[in-house]
């Protein structure tokens, strides 16, 4: 019964789209695009080792009516380590950065109040987490830290075993796939091609091999 609900639900959805695109096609922008930035919360290790964050991002896409449409995006995200772990940790000069690439779907609200409108977002990606720092080589029998796992470092018993020899804690890349959603609110401008200002939460999660990658990215942009 269940399955059959949500398939019903799927072709209304469908055919809701198509009769908006179809009746209003020129009422609405063919291409949507968006830019944006703020300060990002990290959870996870992500929340240990860096904290809060800011980050930029930057997408464009297609709208099939006024309410549904797809959006392809990039986001950079700064996960430079805090000061007092890259110090505790045995971490110099170290940095790091997430690239995420993902495609979307947008929701908006059919309605609006006034000149605001809210919307709901969601897809699905390819994060690259990069990571660097100037310590160099880690020998066996060293102590471990929570934070080198970034670096794909292998620790048996908190200790580096002698099995894997020299190490290094230089360069460092992991790629994966992930998910994101959320949602937000525009207000229109009515000026600039109909640009709107956004404020928009969303949640992200990579799936790398380590440890998950987690962001709550908040938004400040435009999209028009």
């Amino acid at each position: 019964m269940r399955n059959r609900i949500l398939v019903l639900l799927l072709f209304t959805g469908c055919f809701v789209a198509t009769t908006l695109g179809q009746d209003s096609r020129s009422n609405f922008p063919r291409f949507n695009f968006n830019v944006g930035g703020g300060f990002g919360d990290g959870r996870g290790d992500v929340g240990s080792f860096v904290g809060n964050s800011f980050f930029a991002v930057g997408g464009a896409g297609m709208n099939f009516s006024r309410v549904f449409g797809v959006s392809g995006e990039y986001m950079y995200y700064d996960l430079t380590p805090r000061q007092n772990v890259s110090e505790s940790q045995g971490l110099q000069s170290a940095s790091g950065e997430l690239h995420a690439f993902s495609l979307n779907g947008l929701v908006r609200a059919p309605f609006h109040f006034d000149r605001f409108r809210p919307y709901a977002i969601f897809g699905v990606g390819f994060y690259d987490r990069r990571v660097s720092s100037s310590t160099g080589s880690v020998f066996p029998g060293s102590i471990c830290q929570p934070s080198w796992v970034w670096w794909d470092i292998y620790c048996v018993n908190g200790r580096t075993p002698s099995s894997s020899g020299i190490q290094d804690l230089g360069s460092f890349s992991k790629i994966a796939g992930g998910y994101n959603y959320g949602g937000g609110v525009t207000y229109s401008l009515n000026r600039w091609h109909n640009s709107k200002v956004y404020v928009e939460y969303r949640y992200h999660k990579a799936y790398q091999s380590d440890v998950q990658t987690i962001v709550w990215p908040f938004t400040v942009g435009l999209r028009w």
